[in-house]
């Protein structure tokens, strides 16, 4: 079974990655880079502060403690664990797909990029639920993981495990922060 669904990943990776165009590599590059996103998290950070004062420094402590986890789950535990390879570094994809920018790490699997993103992403979904512009975020994660793939750096499965893992430790995060503040702000 594990057989058939790494086959499945590698052809639909094929699928996916043949999908290119050159006025689009360096967009995904860009999406795929962490240094740019800098901007992006000052503002998160701001609107925390804003909307919840000095609560918060909780839920920024929180997401903070939630990019650790989910970053080390991802690079420190799983990649060395299942040691699969990414597919820029299989010699028997070598002829079939198109890398775009270097490849990284050896190993690949759960991807870091999408469990980061969308650990982010349904975090800050989460704690402002009420607030609907925040859901546009999860676009932003989607195009982040699928940059990973276009690059030919990832796998779809490397990007479905990573993406899951993420939303779950970003929902799981954020409604620890949301308990914590409750009861720090009835105090």
């Amino acid at each position: 079974m594990i057989e058939g669904l790494i086959a499945i990943d590698q052809e639909l990776f094929i699928w996916l990655n043949g999908w290119h165009h050159p006025a689009l590599d360096q967009l995904m590059i860009f999406f795929s880079a962490k240094l740019v996103w800098i901007p992006l998290y000052l503002w998160l950070a701001y609107y925390l502060f804003r909307t919840f004062k000095r609560l918060g420094i909780i839920y920024l402590l929180t997401v903070l403690l939630a990019v650790a986890v989910s970053d080390q789950l991802t690079s420190s535990l799983m990649k060395p664990g299942f040691e699969r390879l990414r597919p820029c570094h299989d010699p028997t994809l070598a002829d079939a797909i198109r890398i775009v920018d270097g490849c990284g790490g050896r190993y690949g699997f759960a991807s870091g990029h999408a469990a980061n993103s969308f650990m982010l992403a349904v975090f800050f979904a989460s704690v402002f639920r009420l607030r609907p512009h925040f859901k546009w975020l999860l676009a932003w994660a989607a195009i982040v993981a699928y940059s990973r793939v276009y690059l030919g750096v990832h796998f779809p499965g490397d990007i479905l495990v990573g993406g899951l893992l993420g939303s779950l430790i970003g929902y799981g995060f954020a409604r620890a922060a949301s308990y914590v503040a409750a009861r720090a702000g009835s105090a």
